[in-house]
């Protein structure tokens, strides 16, 4: 790669219609609920690709989209986001989205995804060899679970020695990933997928669940617990980052997406992973505070975000390693 060229993520995944109902008040299961509905473009790829191209890096995403309304304004999002749309579009097909029913507070309270066109064609466009001229054209490729186990299992065939980072996207979906781990830069998930992941449950404490994956093949992962502390695996040690509590909390959606896009981003430009980590963790922050599934990132705010992330904790050895983990 020649110097000062600017480095390329190539997106794989998820871009669709978000659907969001926050409850004005305290929720009550089986009733009716006061709030307010909002709608806009999301999905874990592209959300994480939002945020990385703010922070420096050039990017490209293909997924696919249905010949609807709701498609023609996913097109605009990923236009007006900078980012070059290597999409297909299918006339005959709905758009996916992702419909969630929020407290007052911004937690999910349950979610609906209707993603099957993810599953149903998007595997079948890794085999396009304009899809195989852009991963090679490309530095590195991000990804998320909405694709089928056997689509996900052809990237790294198509990447090469290209790193590869991943979302988790839910308990139901991160198995499809399991094949892939060896092959991944970094994973990003949640205790609750982490749980599904590793066959522990989302109650297992965080390093072990992390020495688990580690055990699948697994080589970096970012283990995120709400407002609790990021966990992280790099090589053969663990360390752990509280994060700052927001001044409020506009809408969680987004907020793992912002870190794994932010710090993949970092590690294209060669952070240290801790670091990067931390650079996650500040995009992250403003995504908790912003209404908007990926959050604007000025220098100056994400500076001053970046500047409320504590170092990372002492770093330890993997359990399996016969040593003990501390948070």
């Amino acid at each position: 790669m020649s110097a000062g060229r600017q480095k390329t993520i190539l997106g794989i995944g998820g871009a669709h219609i978000d659907r969001r109902g926050q409850m004005s008040v305290d929720f009550v299961p089986g009733a009716s609920n006061p709030g307010t509905m909002r709608e806009d473009v999301g999905g874990g790829t592209f959300n994480a690709l939002r945020n990385a191209v703010q922070r420096g890096v050039d990017g490209r995403l293909l997924s696919v989209r249905g010949g609807d309304a709701a498609g023609e304004t996913v097109a605009r999002a990923i236009a007006a986001a900078g980012i070059k749309d290597l999409s297909v579009t299918f006339l005959d097909r709905r758009t996916p989205s992702y419909t969630a029913l929020l407290d007052r507070r911004g937690d999910v309270i349950a979610a609906l995804a209707d993603m099957g066109l993810y599953e149903l064609a998007l595997g079948k466009q890794l085999r396009r060899a304009s899809v195989r001229s852009a991963v090679a054209e490309a530095d590195a490729v991000f990804t998320d679970a909405n694709l089928s186990a056997d689509a996900l299992a052809r990237i790294p065939k198509l990447a090469g020695e290209k790193p590869i980072f991943a979302i988790a996207i839910s308990p139901a979906k991160v198995l499809r990933l399991r094949a892939m781990l060896p092959a991944l830069a970094c994973l990003f998930l949640n205790m609750r997928e982490a749980g599904a992941l590793t066959g522990l449950g989302p109650d297992a404490p965080a390093p072990v669940m992390l020495d688990a994956m580690k055990a699948l093949g697994l080589r970096r992962a970012v283990l995120s617990n709400g407002p609790g502390p990021v966990a992280a695996l790099d090589g053969e040690t663990l360390f752990s980052i509280t994060p700052p509590a927001p001044r409020a909390i506009s809408d969680v959606t987004g907020a793992g997406h912002a870190l794994a896009g932010a710090a993949a981003a970092a590690l294209m430009r060669d952070v240290a992973f801790v670091d990067a980590v931390r650079e996650g963790m500040a995009a992250a922050l403003l995504a908790l505070e912003s209404a908007d599934a990926a959050p604007v990132l000025p220098r100056s705010a994400f500076d001053a975000a970046l500047a409320l992330v504590p170092p990372a904790e002492a770093r330890h050895e993997a359990p399996n390693k016969g040593e003990t983990y501390v948070a």
